[in-house]
């Protein structure tokens, strides 16, 4: 007695067990959070180094180099990448994905500290950290305000807002985009200041000394203790004006003397606009493991608390992946509902029996839910991997109960009662079932079990689709045959002649059997055809999304002013303004995202509804036309998502060289058809003031180069942030920054004219140093410990593969210096490992398939011939992708890995019944394999569409953005197409090859084994 006929005779078991399974999937769906992608928990560490003033050559000499030598030690360490701008260092440090967060975190740390005594006294203490907030942002959204003013309302966004929304769960960062800071500005006049002889550094030191509060001990008036506070502090800004200045000569003056207070903002660094208005933005930010929709609902509903509060607000939504997540999340819960239907009503047309059927569809949710279930207890999510895990296995699901129902309705209509039915058509097709479930389990393992980030992203998919087959086999053996005893009724014998289908069949069938080598020769001309098909087919990552906003990324030449960067972005906007299906347009320049260099700036377009408009390739297409018109301007279109642009890196360590390849490769870049907005990462140079000491004078009148520093520091710029004064106020502190006015900063006389101490007074800068106008890079990139450089371009449509090979012939890259060397880098570097790991996934799936087979069948020979199917399946899956214009990718890879799992089946079916009709019944071989092939040629074909039913929503791309999913749904009935047409013929021959070679094999092996036995009694 096996599980199925245990549970036809005990059905109280196998039903308490499916209800409780079914709490638990309720359980489990209810509680998994729902994202875009599931969280990619890399093993990466950022290091930050400062050390204000310093230019990026000094920087990389002194800091960068030495920091990442010691970095370069660490174990489990994948790549280095190192950002230079002007008193900043940012190394980003990526580590094998086996590493522990927190051994990396520990270990980079140490190394840090371990050369921390030989970088720069100047240089402020390094931050080590580990990236928190996932992706990117949820939300972004713009207010705007009639009752505040610009800073009021950055202000309220920065205190009210933040707190607000921070308090949502889940929430892991918080960001304004655009808008100002308050700041007292201290206006100095270098005139009355020479006057009085006191410079920039004296005012700034001796404002940082009297505006303070310091502890002051403790006291012990009447009998009780009191704590002592200094408080040298005044609660307005008009009150510095009064504010006596100790120097360090012991005379005092007053801060009017020498400066103009003024209670402004500090200088703008960032603008954020919408459709051309100024407006003040934020982004939110979702922490590791939490739901994107709850995570929104609660940002909203804090929105809406504030708003009710003060209706004045306006709040714009503009952009964020919650939107894409939750359409995603619907489209694929309703193509999961789509695709069981169309399953349901597939096995109804076959079997016309809605008591069969009712049986055939119980498998699908009772499969799924456990699989929830297990998602929920292995902290997994709902998101686009596990959605179209169980999207590719809804056809699945159903085979097991479909073929187990099938067999029982033939048995049935023997004339046997349902009983002895249902226990005779189990047991005759229990091999079957497990088989092929086992089999569907060895080649979906293999992509949970992957490594790096193909492993990553597919952990989840892989056991989803195992778990949830799993759960079908438990079905099919548990309940269907139990349903089927208690549901469908005993029939007469009657008889069922073959319908006109069938009886073709079974003619090709036959002529086939008899024409062993032209079917043979045939389908080894279909395989070669299909190999064939292969330099036809592009390859690539993953294809474009579709999100509804794409984002252009505007780039001035170095020192561009803000007032420059804004202009230009208004004449992108106004180029664009009047392209049909934008909606809105949201501007931003500078701000935190991109290191606050004033001369980037960003334009987020927000396109009308999916079904209003055309592709979003389209639209993006019509706005690099309409880009071309403006001039003197980097453009780069992205739409959010991989799979839309080709990067180049150059990494060297010979700079000049470096930086001539890869002007070279930008240039001749722009031949390439399709190819456009060529940008690279390549340092221009930008203009610097260069103050150069004479260090013999300096030296005669005792100026040192730490005092001119000083000196021209603070009068350009104001002192460092940690060194300045502060204004307290209720609920904040401002920074009180002395520099001089703007007008004199864009006068380099009035820089020369400022004052430096020396042993004879204060004397002018320009009298002990020389001061010129010279050009030095902005930024220095370093990739592994050397300097490199990114080409990208934006592939507008055109397929990696392509892309990457017009590249690497192009004349500046076959000639490349050998000091310089090309390293792909983004889309195209991930889409090798993951095409790496997926080809290890699909032979170690063959090997385990093989395997799997060969235990259940307790041979070695026939398992052969159901792996004969899988070939058979690889040019309809190839002409399907050429046909519909997909390329072989991520998604596409996935369908051929399901393939199969799938396509092994059908053979399974075959050979399995033609087994047990030779051994069991006696049968000749032809006659078996006719009889297999008459047997099991409608559970075949039913399980077959059933699982063609179930991907043509995706197929189709009804509903959400089905870009990734697609080209998947096309590979699998492409590839199931032939495979079921050719194995139904295809491998009963190769069936009857396979069995002669093992019967010749036998007679050899026993006539070798006699032959040894006769020896041996020669020898005795």
């Amino acid at each position: 007695m096996n599980f199925a006929t245990w549970s036809i005779r005990n059905p109280i078991p196998s039903i308490l067990l499916f209800i409780l399974l079914t709490f638990v999937g309720f359980w489990g769906f209810n509680s998994l959070p729902t994202q875009n992608l599931p969280d990619l928990d890399l093993p990466m560490v950022t290091v930050t180094l400062t050390q204000p003033g310093a230019a990026p050559a000094q920087l990389e000499t002194e800091v960068a180099r030495k920091v990442e030598d010691s970095l370069a030690t660490l174990s489990g360490l994948r790549h280095l990448r190192t950002s230079i701008t002007d008193g900043s260092v940012s190394i980003q440090v990526e580590f094998v994905l086996e590493k522990s967060l927190s051994d990396a975190l520990i270990e980079t740390k140490n190394a840090v500290d371990s050369v921390r005594s030989y970088l720069p006294t100047e240089l402020q203490e390094p931050t080590v950290s580990a990236r928190r907030s996932i992706g990117g942002a949820v939300l972004t959204y713009a207010v705007a305000s009639t009752r505040l003013d610009e800073e009021a309302l950055s202000w309220f966004i920065d205190d009210t807002l933040a707190k607000s929304v921070l308090s949502v769960t889940g929430v892991g960062r918080f960001e304004r985009v655009g808008g100002v800071t308050r700041e007292v500005i201290v206006e100095l006049d270098p005139i009355r200041m020479a006057g009085l002889n006191v410079t920039a550094a004296d005012v700034s030191r001796a404002l940082r000394t009297a505006q303070q509060q310091l502890s002051g001990g403790r006291g012990q008036l009447g009998e009780e203790e009191q704590s002592v506070r200094v408080i040298a502090t005044v609660q307005q800004a008009s009150q510095l004006e009064s504010l006596p200045i100790v120097l360090s000569d012991g005379r005092s003056i007053r801060l009017d003397q020498v400066a103009t207070i003024i209670d402004g903002v500090a200088e703008r660094s960032q603008i954020a606009l919408l459709n051309g208005e100024p407006v003040v933005g934020f982004s939110v930010y979702r922490a590791k493991g939490f739901d994107e929709v709850k995570i929104a609902e609660g940002v909203r509903q804090a929105i809406e608390k504030l708003q009710q509060d003060d209706p004045t607000f306006k709040l714009t939504f503009i952009s964020g992946s919650v939107g894409e997540t939750l359409e995603q999340y619907e489209g694929s819960m309703t193509m999961l509902y789509e695709g069981a239907i169309l399953a349901i009503i597939v096995v109804w047309l076959f079997l016309r029996d809605w008591r069969a059927t009712i049986i055939s569809a119980t498998a699908l949710p009772l499969s799924i839910l456990p699989a929830f279930a297990a998602m929920a207890l292995l902290g997994y999510s709902l998101n686009t991997v596990t959605l179209l895990a169980l999207a590719v296995v809804i056809g699945i699901l159903v085979d097991d109960a479909i073929v187990e129902v099938e067999n029982i309705e033939r048995h049935r209509h023997m004339g046997k009662p349902i009983r002895q039915s249902a226990e005779d058509a189990v047991n005759e097709i229990a091999l079957a079932v497990i088989a092929t479930t086992l089999c569907l389990v060895a080649v979906f393992m293999p992509t949970a079990l992957m490594s790096g980030i193909p492993g990553m992203m597919f952990r989840q998919f892989g056991w989803t689709a195992v778990i949830a087959v799993v759960a079908s086999l438990l079905v099919a053996r548990l309940l269907t045959p139990m349903m089927a005893v208690y549901l469908l009724k005993s029939e007469p014998t009657k008889p069922h002649p073959d319908g006109r289908i069938m009886r073709w069949y079974m003619t090709v069938a036959n002529w086939c059997l008899i024409h062993r080598r032209i079917t043979l020769a045939g389908a080894t001309l279909f395989f070669i055809g299909s190999m064939a098909l292969v330099p036809m087919l592009p390859s690539g990552f993953v294809p474009a999304s579709d999100s509804g906003f794409t984002t252009i990324n505007v780039e001035l030449p170095p020192g561009s002013s803000l007032k420059n960067t804004l202009l230009a972005t208004e004449r992108v906007r106004n180029e664009i303004s009047q392209l049909p299906h934008i909606e809105d347009i949201f501007t931003t320049i500078g701000g935190a995202q991109q290191t606050g260099d004033v001369r980037t700036g960003s334009l987020t377009l927000i396109l009308s509804a999916r079904n209003e408009r055309p592709s979003q390739v389209e639209i993006e297409g019509a706005v690099r036309k309409a880009l071309a018109q403006v001039p003197g301007v980097r453009f780069s279109m992205s739409g959010g998502g991989p799979g839309e642009k080709l990067q180049l890196i150059l990494a060297s360590d010979n700079a000049h060289a470096l930086k001539a390849s890869a002007k070279s490769l930008e240039r001749e870049l722009r031949s390439v058809s399709q190819l456009s907005s060529i940008t690279s990462t390549a340092s221009l140079e930008r203009g610097e003031i260069v103050v150069i000491p004479d260090m013999q004078r300096a030296a005669e009148l005792g100026v040192t180069t730490s005092s001119i520093a000083d000196v021209v520091r603070i009068a350009t710029n104001g002192d460092y942030d940690s060194q300045v004064a502060r204004l307290n106020l209720d609920n904040r502190q401002v920074y009180i920054r002395a520099r001089i006015p703007t007008n004199l900063r864009e006068d380099i006389d009035s820089i020369s004219s400022l004052r430096v101490p020396s042993n004879f007074g204060l004397i002018p800068l320009s009298s002990v140093a020389d001061i010129s106008l010279q050009s030095g890079p902005t930024k220095i990139e370093r990739y592994d410990r050397q300097r490199y450089i990114t080409v990208s371009a934006d592939r507008g449509g055109m397929p990696l593969s392509e892309a990457l090979s017009a590249a690497m012939q192009l004349p500046s890259v076959v000639n490349m210096p050998s000091s310089v060397s090309v390293i792909q880098d983004g889309d195209a570097e991930i889409a090798a490992e993951f095409a790496m790991g997926f080809g290890m996934a699909i032979l170690v799936g063959l090997f385990c398939v093989f395997s799997v087979l060969v235990l259940l069948f307790k041979d070695f020979f026939q398992p052969l011939t159901i792996l004969s199917a899988i070939p058979l399946s690889i040019g309809g899956a190839f002409l399907a992708l050429i046909v519909t214009g997909s390329e072989l990718n991520v998604p596409s890879m996935i369908g051929l890995v399901m393939l199969m799992g799938i396509v092994t089946k059908n053979s399974i079916l075959l050979v399995e019944y033609a087994v047990l009709g030779m051994r069991e019944r006696g049968l000749e071989m032809k006659e078996a394999l006719l009889d297999a092939c008459h047997k099991r040629a409608r559970p075949i074909f039913m399980t077959t569409i059933a699982m063609i039913a179930g991907m043509l929503p995706i197929a189709l791309g009804l509903g959400a953005d089905s870009s990734f999913r697609r080209p998947m749904a096309m590979a699998v009935i492409g590839g199931l197409i032939t495979s079921t047409v050719l194995s139904l013929i295809v491998v009963p021959v190769v069936f009857t090859y396979v069995q002669g070679l093992e019967r010749r094999l036998g007679k050899l092996f026993t006539k070798n084994t006699k032959h040894v036995l006769a020896r041996k009694e020669e020898l005795q």
